[in-house]
C-alpha cells in the first residue's frame, strides 16, 4: 500500500521583520553619525567665524615682525588665547587708518609707567613719568623710526583693540 501524503503549499516568501529592522536601524544611525558630524562642522565654522578673523598687514610700521602685505590671524577669544598683555600684537579699530584699524605692540598696560623715550612727543619732561590709564594700553610700531603709534596719539582703549595676533 501506497501512502499518500497531504500536500503543503510552500509559504508565501515575506521579509524577515528582523532583518529589515537592522538594515533600517544601521541606515539611521549611518545618516545620524553624518548629521552629527555635519552638525560639528557647523559648530567649527561658527565658532571660528565669530571668534577669529584675518588681517593684512598694510604699511612699514611693524617691520620686520609683519612685513607689509603679511596675511595675520586675530583672535577676539581671549578666553582662549588669554588676556592682553606687554609684548603682544594687537589689531586696533581705528577711523582715520587707510583700512580702519591699525597692527601695533602692547607696549604697557594700564597702571604701568612708560619710560621717558617712549612717552607721547606732547608730553613735556617736567609732567613727570607718563602712567597708562585704567582701561587703556601704550602701543608701539615695531619700526619706531616711521611708525605713529601710543607716542603720537596716546595710549588706545582696550574696548578699541579688535583682538590679538595669535598667528602670523
Amino acid at each position: 500500500m501506497e501512502s499518500v501524503s497531504k500536500y503543503i503549499e510552500p509559504e508565501a516568501m515575506t521579509p524577515d521583520p528582523e532583518a529589515g529592522d537592522r538594515r533600517s536601524h544601521s541606515t539611521k544611525r549611518a545618516f545620524t553619525g553624518f548629521g552629527a558630524s555635519l552638525l560639528l562642522v557647523l559648530a567649527f565654522v561658527l565658532f571660528f567665524h565669530f571668534n577669529f578673523t584675518t588681517v593684512i598687514v598694510s604699511g612699514p610700521s611693524m617691520s620686520p615682525t609683519l612685513k607689509n602685505g603679511k596675511k595675520v590671524l586675530v583672535s577676539k577669544a581671549y578666553w582662549l588665547v588669554g588676556p592682553i598683555e606687554d609684548g603682544d600684537i594687537v589689531v586696533i579699530k581705528q577711523h582715520d587708518g587707510p583700512d580702519g584699524f591699525i597692527i601695533k605692540r602692547v607696549y604697557k598696560m594700564a597702571g604701568e609707567t612708560v619710560d621717558t623715550l617712549n612717552a607721547p612727543v606732547s608730553r613735556k619732561l617736567t609732567d613727570g613719568p607718563y602712567l597708562v590709564a585704567e582701561g587703556d594700553a601704550y602701543v608701539l610700531g615695531d619700526n619706531r623710526s616711521v611708525s605713529e603709534d601710543s607716542r603720537k596719539f596716546g595710549a588706545v582703549s582696550i574696548s578699541g583693540i579688535l583682538g590679538k595676533v595669535v598667528a602670523y
